[in-house]
């Protein structure tokens, strides 16, 4: 065999995905809020680009003028590429999607020669409210934790140096309101004492709301206690063993406070009423509520109509007006190709939104399909599905279902779910029947639990006998693993609980 520098030929196949392709797949598994963020993104970014609702009034203004002048309106915005190949087509005549089958009306020009999306349904902007206004707008300015606070500091605390330590605290503070770094690693970063720190800590943890700049759960409720002036010896024995608490040990309770049992359930109730994350009150984020990706309604003979929701769909179209008008004057190389790059561009994204928006509508309708019993009589009959069983019915890969159904939500007649709520493993039944649904048997679980006789608590394995008599064949130890997802506490607390006095 001789090594020496040689040259070759082959042929190979790779598949290799385009930028383009990476990007579509990606907005796939957007959230609807997601989608909306790279929508502003791309409009900012890409002048060819435009938001519907912002064009159709231009649009008809500039077609009034064209009729009243030569009566020429040919010329006008709609002339979407929406070919694979990247030619330039007719929008009406470029996508060979079945719009009838998927539920979804496909694009049309409108009388501006624009290429849109018709709404599936008609929409007040997302108000449930006769005069249109819709929920963002009715919230009122949120005041936040930090400037909550700040404005304590300010009233408080005068000394230069102690406000700086004391707006470092409000900095350190989590989403509880309770402070995590350590007080030795506060004064080294400052440089300074860890006894002026914790000075000024003291000083904070007297600010609204009560509890703030605890270090744990323990320390928040020892600080709302002694604002409330109930922080006497047994109640600080009690607040130090809240680990007995959680176990409802109210014996061992008794003998470490040093109290009886009436004393320990007062107690007990004036801890109750504390807050144990006290700056959720103020933690500034507005309520955002939940936009639906699908509308799921019954029709008269009983059959289902699926929707897309117009309010999670962004309408983006291709100005060509503007690209007629930049590339009829005299320009350069470097601007040719800035357009044309830009014209690919928009053209690319009104093309991955129509196909995001069909592809949900297939997987939604497949999942409607397969889960109808649900929908019809409740979680009970809620039927075992994988991610397979729908790529597989609609001809798409798994991953793609998997991105599809990630953040996406369907609003029914029987609630709001996401997409991914509906595929769940299976439970063998005893009985040689069909598989149960995993969710299905949780919330039989639960059923079971909230209707026990509190003198015959059920364990798990009396859970188990019930659930095998009625014909699903389970292990004890997917039992334990479902009662304590579902935050179910073992039969011996349940008991304990049911037994106290009330």
């Amino acid at each position: 065999m001789v090594l020496a520098p040689r040259l070759e030929q082959r042929q190979s196949q790779t598949l290799v995905m385009t930028p383009q392709l990476q990007q579509a797949i990606k907005l796939l598994q957007l959230s609807n809020m997601e989608l909306a963020e790279f929508v502003a993104e791309e409009l900012e970014k890409n002048p060819l680009l435009e938001r519907e609702d912002t064009v159709v009034e231009t649009a008809n203004a500039d077609l009034a003028d064209n009729l009243a002048s030569d009566g020429n309106s040919d010329e006008d915005y709609g002339r979407l590429d929406l070919n694979s190949d990247g030619n330039t087509g007719s929008a009406e005549q470029s996508l060979d999607v079945d719009y009838d089958q998927q539920g979804v009306e496909g694009p049309t020009l409108d009388p501006a020669g624009m290429a849109t999306y018709a709404d599936t349904q008609t929409s007040s902007g997302g108000s449930f409210d006769a005069d249109g206004v819709g929920f963002e707008e009715r919230l009122e300015g949120i005041v936040t934790l930090r400037n909550h606070l700040l404005e304590q500091l300010a009233m408080v605390i005068y000394d230069g140096p102690d406000r700086v330590i004391g707006q470092y605290l409000i900095d350190g503070l989590d989403g509880a309101g309770y402070l995590v770094e350590s007080i030795e690693n506060i004064a080294e970063t400052l440089g300074i004492a860890p006894a002026r720190v914790e000075a000024v800590l003291v000083k904070v943890q007297g600010f609204e709301p009560v509890g703030v700049f605890a270090r744990d759960l323990a320390d928040c409720l020892a600080i709302q206690l002694r604002d409330k002036n109930t922080y006497d010896p047994a109640m600080q024995a009690l607040v130090a063993n809240l680990d007995v608490l959680a176990q409802r040990d109210f014996t061992q309770l008794e003998a470490l406070c040093g109290v009886d049992r009436e004393d320990i359930l007062d107690m007990v109730e004036e801890i109750r009423a504390l807050d144990p994350k006290p700056a959720h009150a103020f933690d500034g984020a507005e309520a955002q509520p939940i936009t639906p990706d699908v509308l799921l309604g019954r029709r008269a003979d009983g059959t289902w109509l699926i929707d897309l929701n117009p309010e999670s769909l962004p309408r983006v179209l291709v100005n060509h007006r503007y690209h007629a008008e930049i590339t009829s004057v005299a320009l350069g190389r470097d601007d040719k190709r800035y357009l044309a790059e830009q014209l690919q561009s928009a053209n690319w994204l009104v093309r991955a939104l129509h196909q995001r928006a069909t592809t949900i509508m297939k997987v939604s309708e497949e999942i409607v399909r397969r889960q109808d019993a649900f929908f019809r009589h409740g979680v009970e009959h809620l039927k075992p599905m994988i991610l397979r069983d729908v790529a597989d019915a609609i001809d798409m890969h798994e991953s793609t279902v998997s991105r599809v159904t990630a953040n996406k939500y369907v609003s029914a007649p029987r609630g709001l779910f996401e997409l991914k709520y509906f595929f769940t493993t299976a439970i063998a039944s005893s009985s040689g029947g069909d598989a149960l649904s995993a969710e299905s048997v949780r919330q039989k679980i639960r059923s079971l639990v909230d209707n026990e006789d509190p003198k015959k608590v059920l364990s798990d394995d009396s859970l188990v006998k019930v659930l095998r008599a009625e014909g699903i064949d389970i292990a004890r130890r997917t039992v334990a693993k479902y009662r304590e997802s579902l935050r179910i506490p073992s039969s011996v607390e349940r008991r304990r609980q049911k037994s106290e006095p009330k």
